[in-house]
């Protein structure tokens, strides 16, 4: 039997938890959460979700969310096994529930997310290589297979090593204020 995730729209959402009824579970990494947040969710990110212990009271709907609503689609199975009840998951995700106009908390101090900083950081780096080896030399064109490569990788072995050097820079070790992750 296929496990569902029932959906429900952010304004269902919202009266849900104004009403004391229900939480929400923000499944995104702890990085995204830092940065903005539906106020009063909890962080459980899909990532450590297995070894993460969700301690949400036994009366309580837990409804789950993401960025987009393709996170909790493609992981509904993982998901609804987390609750002994009904599970149900927020419509469109984070998006929807800005677009709706509802409150969000945000730290625009916080660093971007980590994968954000890995996609702008490799974009930056090939179009350095290209630009450099049509001005400079046609070597600087191996920057950009080399980056290109280590994408490859980080693809095939779910190993990101531009990821993990960028979690060493400075703006990335500041730990996030106000933020209610859960199970770490």
């Amino acid at each position: 039997m296929t496990a569902t995730l029932r959906p429900l729209s952010p304004q269902d959402v919202r009266a849900r938890i104004v009403a004391g009824r229900a939480v929400l579970v923000d499944v995104r990494e702890s990085d995204e959460f830092a940065r903005v947040h539906v106020p009063g969710s909890l962080s459980y990110p899909l990532s450590g979700l297995e070894a993460a212990h969700l301690s949400v009271a036994p009366d309580a709907e837990v409804i789950f969310t993401c960025r987009s609503g393709m996170r909790t689609a493609g992981a509904c199975d993982r998901l609804a096994t987390r609750v002994a009840g009904e599970a149900f998951v927020m419509q469109g995700g984070l998006d929807a529930w800005a677009k709706a106009g509802l409150p969000l908390a945000q730290d625009r101090k916080a660093p971007l997310e980590l994968n954000r900083q890995v996609q702008i950081t490799a974009g930056l780096l090939i179009l350095t290589g290209v630009i450099l080896s049509l001005l400079v030399a046609p070597g600087w064109l191996g920057l950009s297979a080399f980056v290109g490569a280590g994408l490859t990788f980080a693809g095939v072995t779910g190993t990101c090593g531009m990821a993990r050097v960028l979690m060493l820079a400075p703006w990335n070790r500041r730990s996030p204020a106000n933020t209610s992750v859960a199970g770490a």
